[in-house]
């Protein structure tokens, strides 16, 4: 994995809490609307999971995740980078919503880096 920055990884770390407060949220309005909720779960897992093997990565934390586990969520995460990547391009040069994805797009490919890491380990 490639040498990141304290303040790199702070930033990704911090984006990978928004993310998952946001889903958390997200799932709760959901699952009172009676809303097929299973896609959001697999989600929320993945972000769980990356966040997980990041500070494991940075800050030598334990988890309890199994190979099979990250190479499971891998994928949703990496299926995540074409709506993330979209979302980007549409947003104004300068603005906090640019800034917020561009943190974020950084953060999950970190993620992805870290599992592979694990999964060549």
């Amino acid at each position: 994995m490639e040498n990141v920055s304290q303040e790199d990884q702070l930033e990704c770390i911090k984006a990978f809490q928004s993310t998952i407060r946001k889903s958390e949220n997200a799932l709760v309005n959901m699952t009172q609307k009676r809303n097929n909720t299973t896609l959001l779960q697999k989600r929320l897992q993945a972000l769980y999971i990356g966040l997980a093997v990041l500070e494991k990565h940075w800050n030598q934390k334990p988890h309890q995740y199994t190979k099979e586990d990250i190479t499971e969520v891998r994928l949703v995460l990496i299926g995540l980078f074409p709506s993330l990547e979209s979302m980007y391009a549409n947003s104004k040069e300068g603005s906090p919503q640019k800034t917020l994805l561009e943190r974020r797009i950084k953060a999950f490919h970190l993620a992805v880096q870290a599992m592979d890491d694990l999964a060549n380990a």
